[in-house]
């Protein structure tokens, strides 16, 4: 695979500039690969760091994140349980670092240009459809569960450890965290208390653990 070089600068983002030069040696030709091919099959893709990685929206809505970590870098179609592929729609059932493109250090780890294009291509048609990742409603008799917006499942993906332990709480302890950043009134107070979220999350702690003794 070879790494093509955009004159089309216009889309990048400083900030996503700045993750990909800051990341590990072995990391920056991989992130840099999966970006260029997003900007060159998705033109009006937006990206943003977001919760401290990357991400990629399209029709105002998330499409993609990438991340780098010490020894690996992953990449998540975020919708990849509606997608055809048999290997993103098993990955709502395996740890993140054992889902497809979830743990890759080199070029030669990922699959075939074509293949992660029509990935893509498939992937920005779920967007300009409008299409949402439905959740589970809780039956009748079992009691209601907040659920739990797009915008905090997106960064939760991106956090491994944080996932882990939200998923894993009880109702109430994920519902202090929902209401905590749902109530915020501007985007920048609510990626705040998602960004401390997530610090406390992979700490084990609790939305209020500051008033536990």
């Amino acid at each position: 695979m070879i790494n093509k070089i955009n004159a089309n600068m216009t889309k990048f983002n400083s900030k996503v500039d700045g993750y990909v030069a800051g990341s590990a040696d072995f990391a920056k030709p991989v992130l840099a690969y999966w970006r260029q091919l997003i900007h060159d099959n998705c033109p009006d893709v937006e990206e943003a760091i977001k919760w401290g990685i990357p991400h990629f929206d399209y029709k105002g809505d998330f499409m993609c994140v990438m991340a780098a970590y010490k020894n690996h870098c992953s990449f998540t179609f975020l919708k990849g349980e509606l997608m055809t592929d048999p290997r993103l729609k098993a990955g709502t059932d395996l740890k993140p670092i054992q889902r497809f493109l979830g743990k890759i250090s080199k070029i030669e780890d990922l699959p075939p240009e074509e293949e992660f294009t029509a990935m893509l291509k498939e992937a920005m048609q779920l967007n300009e459809k409008g299409v949402k990742v439905r959740k589970e409603k809780p039956e009748p008799d079992k009691p209601k569960v907040l659920e739990t917006p797009d915008y905090l499942l997106a960064a939760l993906t991106a956090n491994p450890n944080a996932k882990e332990v939200f998923e894993s709480g009880s109702n109430s302890f994920r519902k202090e965290y929902i209401v905590w950043i749902t109530d915020a009134k501007t985007d920048e107070t609510r990626q705040k208390r998602i960004s401390e979220a997530l610090e406390w999350l992979a700490e084990g702690k609790s939305r209020f653990w500051k008033h536990k003794k």
